[in-house]
Order: structure tokens, then C-alpha cells, then sequence
């Protein structure tokens, strides 16, 4: 990975109101047939999707709202599961002829990156499927509450020409629904005996620096282990619309520079004014463990003036390594 900032701006088709957040996410066995995580690839590509470049800008419409771009579209074969029972999630990537693609571009160690997130933001999930020889990819997912989710996936096709692309479909959880309120912004969130204390702004229109610092105990932590190739990741998704960050670390573990912790920081740029939560994924003692933070933007900061922004906490999240 450079050394700069790379981000992924994606979003989703939701109109409802937004809730709370994430918290504990335990380790999960690899999905089949992934490898050991790999350098982080170039995820630069311009507006208006997929991973929108680098921190400096934010596209004019992030991505994700699309179930069909770039002559791909997401197939989710299982549009409905049952709160609180195991259920088998199925889709694939189709091309522009309807042939279920089976070729990708393997990026942060896996071919495909799944991102399932509640309305209220309760619920989050960062899942690495399997896929099948036909195309057809699957997952273990076990809802524990009913409503409507979001199902991103995260892909780059292996054909000449092709880019990173994000799509979204709506996933209903059927049962009895009652949405929870979004936590309020604070600097600091704890999960598992771990403080994550986050440091920096989140802004408009404007690249913002962000430094997330894990300790326990009282003792700053300072052998995170590598997770997708990174001491970190950071998901952000928008109140209102799940509009969606992914947005990548400074440096990577082996390359001399970055340290292990007790800081992770990143470079990032909100696409719009609004609530947002922040889940930052960081591993140590072999599990993974996701902290989240709300935060509030400001105004839209016009291209070369500022605009600053404030932060906090977390929820119910799963993990597969």
C-alpha cells in the first residue's frame, strides 16, 4: 500500500432513519481458497464510484447506491432471512451479458470484500464469502435482529478496463423490528477491555487526518497484528442514506515505517455534511475486534477551505478473517 491514504466512497439506497452502531467482532475461519492477505492494491479511480481516490477529494456521488454499474450488477439470490436463525446468504456478480463473473482481482488478501450493515446501524458485518466455481458466491450470516439491511460488495472484475466497483442491494430480516437511537459523538469507545481514543476530524468536502489509538488497561498497545494486510481498517456509513467509506491506513505492517500501535491513522473526506459512524477493525491476542465512533461533519467545505468535524462509541458486529 503507498503510504498515502486510499479510500473507497461507496453508498446505498436507504431512506429510513439511522440508529446506533458496532462493537465486538470475533474471529472467523478464512473463507475458502483465500490466501494469506496480500499488499494492498491501488484503489484510485475517479467519481463516481467504487474507491474514489485518494482522501484530497470526494466524488460528487459516492457509490453504492447502485445495485447495476459499469455493466456489472449484484444478484442477491437470498433477498430475505429470519432474525436469529443462521441463514445462508447467496448472490453473484453478473456482466453485462448476465453471465455470473468468476474471475477477480484478489485485493487486501481476498478476491471480493462483503460489508452488511443494519438501517440503525445496530448491525454490522465484515464478511469474506466463498465462492463457487460457477460464480455463485455464499456465506454463513445470523441476523439477530429484524429490519432492513444493506449488502455492499466490494470487487475489481479481472478484465482489461475494469475498475474497483461497490455495489448495494437491500436485505430484509423478517421478525418484530424496533430501531435503536445513534449513540452520542465522544472521543473514546471501549470494547472487550480495549480504549480506542480517536484523534483528528472528519470533514466535507475536505481530507481530514484521523489517528486511532488502542490501548488496555491503561497501557498503550503496541503489537496490533496484521489484519488484510493492515493494523486497521475503517468503515464509515452515513445516517440516513448508509453512504460508505472504506478507507485504508498510512503505511502497512513489514515496510519499516509503521509501527504496530498504538496509533492507526488515516486520511479520509466525508462526501457530504451529516452523522456518521465510524468502525475502525484492529486485531490483537488473534481475534478481531471492531470499536465504533459517531461523529458530526459540518458544512460542505468548498474545494481549498476547511471545514473541521468531532467524533465517538460502539455495537454488534461479526468478523471473518
Amino acid at each position: 500500500m503507498n503510504t498515502g491514504v486510499k479510500i473507497t466512497v461507496f453508498a446505498a439506497a436507504l431512506a429510513a432513519t439511522f440508529g446506533t452502531a458496532y462493537g465486538v467482532g470475533a474471529a472467523i475461519d478464512p473463507a475458502a481458497g483465500d490466501q494469506e492477505p496480500a499488499a494492498h492494491a491501488k484503489h484510485d479511480r475517479p467519481a463516481p464510484s467504487g474507491h474514489g481516490g485518494h482522501g484530497g477529494h470526494a466524488n460528487a456521488t459516492p457509490a453504492g447506491l447502485q445495485i447495476s454499474e459499469a455493466g456489472y450488477t449484484l444478484d442477491l439470490k437470498t433477498p430475505r432471512v429470519t432474525a436469529g436463525e443462521e441463514s445462508e446468504l447467496r448472490f453473484a456478480i453478473r456482466d453485462q451479458d448476465g453471465h455470473q463473473v468468476t474471475s477477480f482481482r484478489r485485493e487486501h488478501g481476498k478476491e471480493l470484500h462483503l460489508i452488511l450493515a443494519s438501517r440503525d446501524l445496530v448491525t454490522y458485518r465484515h464478511l469474506h464469502p466463498t465462492r463457487a466455481a460457477d460464480g455463485t458466491w455464499s456465506t454463513p450470516v445470523d441476523l439477530p435482529a429484524a429490519g432492513t439491511y444493506r449488502v455492499f460488495a466490494d470487487f475489481t472484475p479481472d478484465a482489461e478496463g475494469a475498475t474497483n466497483l461497490t455495489l448495494g442491494a437491500d436485505l430484509a430480516s423478517s421478525g418484530a423490528y424496533k430501531a435503536a437511537a445513534l449513540p452520542e459523538p465522544a472521543t473514546t469507545t471501549t470494547i472487550d477491555g480495549y480504549t480506542v481514543t480517536l484523534n483528528g476530524a472528519l470533514s466535507p468536502g475536505k481530507a481530514g487526518e484521523l489517528t486511532l489509538s488502542v490501548s488496555r488497561d491503561g497501557r498503550p498497545v503496541t503489537d496490533l497484528e496484521p489484519y488484510l494486510g493492515a493494523y486497521g481498517h475503517l468503515v464509515a456509513l452515513r445516517s440516513g442514506d448508509l453512504a460508505y467509506l472504506h478507507v485504508h491506513p498510512h503505511g502497512e505492517p513489514g515496510d519499516g515505517t509503521t509501527k504496530p500501535g498504538p496509533g492507526i491513522s488515516f486520511t479520509a473526506t466525508a462526501p457530504s455534511a451529516g452523522t456518521y459512524r465510524l468502525f475502525l477493525d484492529f486485531k490483537h491476542n488473534g481475534t478481531v475486534r471492531t470499536a465504533a465512533f459517531t461523529v458530526h461533519t459540518g458544512k460542505t467545505t468548498p474545494a481549498g477551505t476547511t471545514k473541521p468535524a468531532t467524533s465517538e462509541e460502539h455495537s454488534d458486529s461479526n468478523h471473518q478473517r
